[in-house]
């Protein structure tokens, strides 16, 4: 069920060659991202297809992952029940806290906590989640934040573990529209 589509976004890879395409639906009680992902990196050429069901506070239920990565094909079923995270079975260390997939080859996955720190009165909302540092099987913690910077459309982002502290252009559907060196995207709002 693809329910109906709220928005749509495409971007283009700043920093390698590779593009991702996704749309955000709602679904019954919840939300639905489906996307689709290409890009090079140092293995070779991947094509990979997601989909992350979420809650309707836009907490991450679950998400599949499917396609090939250079000639080899890759599949994985990420859950989260409980406070427990499972990567095709099998329970992943760690993730207690985490209320957020984020998928390390897509900025599609910036869109949960954006939605949320739109939706509260707070300046800053700290959203722990669940790391899919792809091509890895494993999930591992990411202490993320994201702040408002005063412009409306603008998010000051920093995760501890990656590294990355910078600045999200964020359009109105909660997609990041340009993330500096990284990607740089157009987004259609449903009427």
């Amino acid at each position: 069920m693809t329910g109906r589509i709220v928005a749509t976004a495409h971007w283009t890879a700043l920093d390698r060659e590779g593009s991702d395409t996704c749309r955000l639906s709602r679904v019954g009680e919840g939300w639905l991202l489906v996307g689709h992902a290409r890009f090079r990196d140092d293995l070779g050429f991947a094509t990979l297809d997601y989909v992350v069901r979420l809650g309707e506070g836009w907490q991450t239920l679950s998400a599949d992952l499917a396609g090939s990565h250079e000639g080899r094909g890759v599949q994985a079923r990420i859950t989260r029940e409980n406070g427990v995270w499972r990567v095709n079975d099998a329970a992943q260390e760690g993730l207690e806290n985490a209320t957020d997939l984020d998928l390390s080859f897509t900025p599609a996955t910036h869109l949960m906590p954006l939605r949320r720190l739109f939706a509260s009165a707070g300046e800053t909302l700290d959203a722990p989640a669940a790391w899919l540092r792809y091509p890895a099987a494993r999930l591992e913690p990411l202490d993320r934040s994201y702040t408002r910077t005063g412009l409306e459309d603008v998010i000051a982002y920093a995760a501890r573990q990656s590294g990355l502290a910078t600045r999200l252009t964020v359009d109105r559907s909660g997609f990041v529209a340009f993330c500096p060196d990284r990607w740089e995207g157009e987004v259609t709002c449903a009427r």
